[in-house]
């Protein structure tokens, strides 16, 4: 029996590290996931365990190869962005792997700012807001003026994708993806580094931007090896190629984050400090995004009322749309302008109600997803005026979640609102971006799965 060809990519999450295996008809036939404990920087701040997740990349990857059901014939990255592995010029890592979560010191960060024209000069033109650490760039920064005898020793910093990519290959390159996720390094206007990145000289440890789409490198036993994408990025792939007219995708997890790659204008102030920022695709085109922390939130209440009412944790998950209820709760506002005085905020209303209102678990967990909907109307109309769009795809946890699913479709009527079922879409795009290097038969017209909703409460 031949062994089946396949692509090997790592999907490394913050908490899951993944390694997928696609055939080529992009079905996933097989996975497995693990958990690594973080260790402390020297700080004494959670972060990566960069040689434990060596090593789970080299031994996953090792036993892949002696499998007999498998034959790989390529390799990808898909992973978190806004951190950076430090290479010495022997080409091992000589830093921790930094936790972008990790508080950044306000004094450089004015000075930064002071420096280099002030915030909002900065964020339009590298079109992220002021985000400390998540903006990778900021580190190498710190780097240099709170550890210059370390910074010295920096041959290249490497975006985690990438790094992933180096250790199989010992080729190291730059993604613009990994680049474009919020690091302030990229002038969005310029299409370039941005000015300060050359002024400070952070250029001369950047490796040489490659194209994503393109092969770069290969394993010892000459499997060829893409360089990696930045996650959220890879997750849009299979819908870029699988639709052509204007669509949002709105990315449910611990983030809902909407993302709309047809959105090119440039950042305003109102838009930054309302959490807005660009990614940049896998074609180095712009993609706007608005971010809301509803799946936190979410997590955090439904353990609320788990308590209160004496249910299970996961008793939420049990729920489907119940029409009475939502027509006695607060009803969904229509889609209006987004204004200045539409500021976003960190929870929903959801958080100052008092749950002895509530007559049930049911009830209360009703009026959550529709005080979250509220929120995460505004959100997706910070990204989606003046494009045309004609579609928005859930992925992701709410998007199994019939009550989110019905109140979007109520809050968008004009706009069809489908539930899509994307197995490991950051993967599977990793997997499509490298296509003609590795796999000789068409695109599958089916990756995407559409489950359209409609408005609940009509009729």
């Amino acid at each position: 029996m031949s062994r089946i060809p396949v692509i090997v990519i790592f999907d490394i999450g913050k908490t899951n590290k993944k390694i997928l295996l696609f055939d080529e008809q992009y079905k996933l036939v097989w996975g497995n996931s693990k958990q690594l404990k973080e260790i402390a920087d020297e700080d004494g701040f959670p972060c990566e365990d960069l040689q434990a997740l060596t090593d789970w990349v080299n031994e996953s990857l090792l036993a892949i190869q002696k499998d007999k059901l498998f034959r790989t014939v390529a390799i990808n990255v898909s992973a978190y962005g806004a951190s950076f592995v430090c290479l010495d010029v022997g080409g091992k890592p000589c830093l921790p792997l930094y936790n972008y979560l990790k508080p950044y010191p306000k004094e450089l960060l004015q000075k930064f700012y002071a420096r280099y024209g002030g915030e909002s000069a900065i964020g339009r033109k590298a079109a992220s807001p002021s985000l400390g650490n998540l903006n990778s760039g900021l580190q190498l920064y710190r780097l240099k003026y709170e550890r210059p005898e370390v910074y010295a020793k920096i041959k290249y910093a490497l975006h985690l994708p990438q790094f992933i990519s180096y250790l199989l290959t010992s080729k190291p390159w730059s993604d613009i993806t990994s680049i474009g996720c919020h690091t302030c390094l990229w002038d969005f206007q310029e299409q370039k580094y941005h000015a300060w990145v050359i002024d400070e000289g952070i250029d001369k440890k950047l490796a040489p931007v490659k194209a994503c789409g393109e092969m770069h490198g290969y394993t010892k036993s000459k499997i060829p090896v893409g360089i990696g994408l930045h996650d959220s990025s890879a997750a849009l792939i299979p819908y870029l190629m699988a639709f052509e007219e204007p669509f949002i995708l709105l990315s449910t997890g611990t983030w809902s984050i909407s993302l709309n790659p047809f959105n090119h204008s440039q950042l305003s102030d109102y838009e930054l400090h309302n959490d807005c920022l660009c990614y940049l695709s896998y074609m180095g085109q712009p993609v706007k995004a608005s971010r809301l922390f509803a799946g936190y939130e979410h997590e955090q209440q439904v353990a609320n009322l788990a308590e209160h009412f004496g249910k299970p944790s996961d008793y939420y998950s049990t729920l489907s749309c119940n029409i009475d209820l939502l027509k006695k709760i607060k009803p969904v506002p229509a889609i209006k302008t987004v204004t200045e005085k539409d500021v976003m905020v960190g929870q929903s209303y959801f958080s100052q109600r008092d749950l002895h209102i509530f007559y049930s678990y049911e009830e209360a967990y009703h009026q959550l997803i529709a005080d979250i909907i509220e929120q995460q109307i505004r959100s997706i109309n910070l990204v989606l005026k003046g494009t045309g769009v004609k579609k928005i795809f859930v992925d992701g946890g709410f998007s199994r979640n019939s009550i989110f699913m019905h109140l979007l479709a109520e809050a968008f009527p004009t706009i069809e609102v489908n539930a899509a079922t994307v197995p490991q879409a950051s993967a599977l795009g990793a997997a499509l971006v490298i296509h003609p290097h590795w796999n000789t038969k068409p695109l599958p017209k089916d990756i995407i799965g559409l489950k359209l909703y409609s408005n609940a409460l009509d009729g």
